[in-house]
C-alpha cells in the first residue's frame, strides 16, 4: 500500500506542474492574437478605434480598364468599414458597400457584420471575414502593404437597388475579373451616401 501511495504521489508531482505551462501557452497565444487584431485595426482605420472608427475606400474603373477586363461586372465600388466599442462587449465590425454595375443602371447597396480572420500559425496576413446572412458566401477584406488600399476578395454577396430597396437582392459573385478588387483609401466623406441611406443600416436581413 505504501509503495502504491508513493507511486501515486510521484505521478501527481510529475503531472501537475505541466498544467501551468500549457495554460501559459494558451494565454500567450490569445494575447498574441489580440495584439495582431489591434495592429490590423490600426492599419485599417489609420489609428486606434476609440469609441468608433470609420474608413472609406473607393474605385471607379475607367473605360480602358473595363476594356482589358471584359468579364468584370463592377464599374465602381465604395466600401465603408466601421468599428464600434461598447462597454463590456466585444468590438463590433461591419462593412457597407455601394456598387455600380457595368451593364445594369442604378446604385446598389449591401452590407453585413465582419470579424477578424486570424491564421493560428501566423503564416497568413490577418484580414476581415464578412459573411452573409442565411447561407454561404461573403467577402474577405485585407490591406495593401502600404495601407493605402483595401483588397476585397469577393465570393458572393447580395446587393439591393437603392431606389427600390424592397425588391429582391441582386447577386454579385466574384468571377474571372471580379474575384479581387483593389479599392483606394479616400476621405470618409466620399462614403457619406452609405451612412445616410436608411436601407443600408438594416441590410443584415433576417
Amino acid at each position: 500500500m505504501k509503495r502504491a501511495t508513493l507511486l501515486l504521489a510521484l505521478t501527481m508531482a510529475v503531472l501537475l506542474p505541466q498544467a501551468a505551462p500549457a495554460q501559459d501557452t494558451k494565454d500567450n497565444n490569445e494575447k498574441s492574437e489580440k495584439a495582431r487584431e489591434a495592429a490590423f485595426d490600426k492599419r485599417v482605420f489609420a489609428g486606434p478605434i476609440g469609441n468608433k472608427a470609420v474608413a472609406c475606400f473607393v474605385r471607379r474603373y475607367d473605360a480602358g480598364h473595363l476594356a482589358q477586363h471584359p468579364k468584370q461586372k463592377v464599374a465602381a465600388m465604395k466600401l465603408l468599414l466601421t468599428a464600434e466599442n461598447h462597454p463590456k462587449e466585444p468590438t463590433s465590425y461591419a462593412y457597407k458597400v455601394g456598387v455600380q454595375f457595368r451593364n445594369k443602371p442604378g446604385n446598389f447597396d449591401g452590407g453585413s457584420a465582419c470579424s477578424h480572420m486570424v491564421d493560428e500559425d501566423g503564416n497568413k496576413a490577418i484580414s476581415f471575414s464578412c459573411d452573409v446572412e442565411c447561407g454561404g458566401g461573403g467577402l474577405e477584406i485585407a490591406m495593401s502593404k502600404d495601407d493605402k488600399s483595401a483588397i476585397v476578395k469577393l465570393e458572393v454577396i447580395g446587393v439591393y437597388d437603392r431606389q427600390h430597396p424592397k425588391r429582391d437582392a441582386v447577386t454579385l459573385e466574384g468571377g474571372t475579373d471580379d474575384k479581387v478588387l483593389r479599392l483606394d483609401r479616400v476621405d470618409t466623406s466620399e462614403c457619406a451616401e452609405l451612412t445616410n441611406h436608411k436601407e443600408v443600416a438594416s441590410l443584415q436581413r433576417k
